[in-house]
């Protein structure tokens, strides 16, 4: 049962916000080194992020089976979806995401209290972008711009919510901070985005049947992979930059020592799209990279170099 409850909320994907919220840290103690920081704090968000980044994606694949019901999708419904394979009860399932959700906010409620009203804010949007992805008459997750949405909310928001929860008032968000956050959240933001896309490259069909209108049923298969390398090279991008200006110290640069296994992984998956053969070939570099990136620059910020 418990091996089923980690698939359902895809476990193994959690790592996408637990690094953006590592650099958050890192970003804190690099460019605000001589204020008090709040542990405590940043301890009950990674938990409540954490809660439901696994509500998101049990809701995904609640919503998923629903609609398969509705399309009559019978082979997706019973051999891809993990409540048709794993013989789950649907409303439990969905009760289960309501419990999640509910501690969730109930975390970050407890947050805003001890913060402030900009964090409601930002949780809000949250929360709204991850009910929203699977769920309503219109599911980001289905639209072109699920890549933009996955990345900015997983990738940037986490960040910019850890500075805010640990930091508090101290960090003014001036356009400046503003600018440092978003370059030094670019490399973790594109590496998610880029995972989206993947997934929707390898799905492209199935989405048709599913009646799933992804950023790939506009531009293809052949120009989801170009935009795919092209996400990879603004991540390495808004790295350099981050470096450059000094958001990031010149140590994170060590985390091009990746780049030969990223682009051998899209090599093998572009060589072949899809889901059962290639597409762990995306979640590698998501790993990698962000494995990468926040290891380099934990070492700079450490050793101040």
């Amino acid at each position: 049962m418990l091996e089923a409850f980690f698939e359902l909320v895809e476990i193994k994907a959690k790592t996408a916000s637990f690094f953006p919220f590592l650099m958050g840290i890192l970003y804190c103690l690099w460019n605000v080194p001589d204020i008090p920081l709040d542990w405590w704090n940043w301890l009950i968000f990674i938990i409540a992020a954490f809660l439901f980044n696994m509500a998101v994606d049990a809701n995904d694949n609640y919503q998923d089976y629903r609609r398969a019901l509705h399309n009559g999708a019978e082979k997706f419904r019973l051999e891809t979806n993990v409540i048709g394979t794993r013989h789950l009860s649907l409303r439990r399932v969905g009760w289960l995401t309501v419990g999640l959700v509910t501690i969730a906010a109930g975390l970050g409620i407890w947050l805003v209290a001890k913060t402030g009203w900009p964090l409601l804010w930002m949780g809000l949007f949250c929360f709204l972008v991850g009910i929203l992805y699977a769920a309503g008459p219109w599911p980001i997750a289905s639209l072109p711009v699920g890549e933009f949405f996955s990345g900015f909310t997983m990738g940037t928001m986490i960040l910019v919510i850890t500075v805010y929860v640990g930091a508090g008032a101290t960090v003014t968000l001036t356009r400046k901070t503003i600018g440092g956050i978003l370059l030094v959240s670019s490399p973790l933001a594109f590496a998610i985005g880029a995972l989206l896309l993947a997934n929707n490259i390898a799905d492209w069909q199935e989405d048709l049947t599913l009646k799933r209108h992804t950023i790939v049923s506009y531009i293809g298969q052949r120009g989801g992979l170009i935009m795919w390398y092209g996400l990879y090279t603004a991540a390495g991008m808004g790295l350099v930059t981050a470096v450059i200006l000094h958001y990031l110290p010149v140590l994170s640069l060590l985390a091009f020592v990746c780049l030969p296994k990223v682009v051998n992984n899209c090599r093998q998956f572009a060589a072949r799209p899809e889901k059962k053969p290639s597409f762990h070939f995306a979640v590698q570099n998501l790993a990698i990279i962000s494995l990468c990136v926040t290891l380099a620059t934990a070492a700079g910020v450490f050793l101040h170099f």
